[in-house]
């Protein structure tokens, strides 16, 4: 009995440096941040397309708001909504008989001034002719040249006359100004309008087929903009498609509340596939330059336009590095870099909001939906993307390790409670388990 007691006694102090070694292993892979899984992209030179994100309204070149010059009760209405009309077609009619009537009594008083015209340049010529014979006066025949004179006048007021009843009764008919389609139709046959002094319409007449789409740029981008350069946009209301159009007018004045200044774009619609009123997104192309430094905009941890500075995250091995960087222009999917970054650099596109500088980062392959991994499907989150815990998300292949398999050693700690060890085993090790040194994923 008293030799198992040292026996046992050297048992315990060989097993002493043995635990201490493996709770300091512990400790310190406790300390370090496990990997943060991330998605990566390169900075590389290219092409650049510069470009003013904009947005507005399409309105028609041409439309009109057709009212009457004449006041009275419609009779007839000759077209619909949705029509298409050609100009000068007709659209409605009002009540006619009475402008007619004016028209017959101007006629007449003409005919009566055209009689009393021609009798007083009879008795002129009769006038002169006795004047040479020296059998009438001189006053008697400035009389005759006098009623004469007055007669024409007289003649020439009738005739005026005739031509206003005329025009008053052409203004009994609507007919179309322009070429287009019937947008609204106001009056049916009965209604009292009254003439275009007032402010109710008759109809609204538009031509879709050049548009007009008037953008507000920023003061401090105008001077990129100039005639004749092209404007993509898209439309909810056609998705799919990309529409073109080009800069027609710059506004002289900027707007003195908002500081910005409105341009026109036309835009030419033979298909009619857009309509007017469509609110419109796009970008005016100012201009495109090769050989320029650029980064994904999606890598920029902080940006500000305005100062042309922000942060990345740099991937060098397996650590990130937080660099200051300075941009120059942008484009829809990349940032021109200026200063900061160099060709071939490496840096985090996505995870970066749960990094610090000098963290070891996990590079996340994209795996397809459904990709069989030696024949275990690749878990998905409703979102599509890898789930938490993914290993064909890191580049390990296979079916995740357990407790008992060799591939778990760089996975599983080695040095477990005991019953930390109970309940692992035969369990899969997921990433990001408080005590695991395994990626997280963001």
């Amino acid at each position: 009995m008293n030799r198992l007691l040292p026996i046992g006694f050297l048992a315990v102090c060989l097993a002493l440096p043995a635990v201490t070694a493996c709770s300091g292993r512990g400790e310190n892979a406790a300390s370090e941040r496990p990997p943060v899984a991330v998605e990566i992209g390169r900075v590389a030179l290219g092409d650049l397309t510069e470009s003013i994100a904009v947005v507005g309204t399409l309105l028609p070149k041409f439309e009109g708001e057709v009212k009457a010059e004449y006041s009275g009760t419609v009779t007839d209405v000759y077209v619909t909504e949705w029509v298409h009309v050609a100009k000068g077609t007709l659209l409605a009619r009002f009540d006619r008989r009475e402008p007619e009537a004016i028209l017959q009594a101007a006629t007449a008083a003409r005919m009566q001034a055209e009689v009393a015209s021609t009798r007083a340049s009879r008795e002129l010529d009769r006038a002169v002719k006795l004047k040479a014979a020296g059998l009438a006066t001189q006053q008697q025949l400035d009389d005759a040249r006098s009623a004469a004179e007055a007669a024409a006048a007289q003649l020439n007021a009738a005739k005026a006359q005739v031509e206003m009843a005329h025009t008053r009764l052409l203004k009994t008919e609507v007919r179309a100004p322009i070429d287009g389609v019937i947008a609204q139709r106001i009056v049916n046959p009965g209604s009292y309008v009254q003439n275009m002094g007032s402010e109710s319409k008759m109809f609204r007449i538009v031509d879709n087929r050049l548009l007009e789409l008037t953008v507000s740029i920023p003061s401090t981008q105008i001077a990129a903009v100039k005639l004749g350069q092209p404007l993509s946009f898209t439309t909810d209301a056609v998705p799919g498609r990309t529409f073109e159009g080009r800069v027609s007018f710059i506004n002289p004045a900027a707007d003195e509340g908002s500081r910005t200044v409105p341009v026109v774009a036309i835009v030419e619609n033979s298909s009619g596939a857009l309509k007017s009123g469509l609110f419109a997104k796009g970008v005016i192309i100012t201009g495109r330059r090769s050989g320029v430094l650029r980064a994904p905009r999606s890598a920029m941890l902080t940006w500000d336009p305005a100062t042309r500075k922000g942060v990345v995250f740099v991937v060098t091995g397996d650590r990130v590095q937080r660099k200051d960087v300075v941009t120059g222009s942008a484009a829809a999917e990349d940032v021109e870099i200026t200063n900061g970054l160099t060709a071939g650099d490496t840096v985090v596109t996505r995870g970066a909001f749960n990094l610090r500088d000098g963290d070891r980062v996990a590079v996340a392959r994209p795996v397809a939906e459904g990709e069989v991994l030696r024949g275990h499907e690749v878990a998905r989150s409703r979102g599509g993307h890898p789930m938490r815990g993914s290993f064909a998300a890191l580049g390990v292949s296979g079916a995740p390790p357990t407790s008992n398999d060799t591939r778990a050693k760089s996975v599983i700690p080695s040095c477990r409670s005991r019953g930390a060890a109970e309940d692992s085993e035969g369990s899969p090790a997921l990433p990001g388990v408080a005590g695991d040194s395994s990626p997280r994923f963001t």
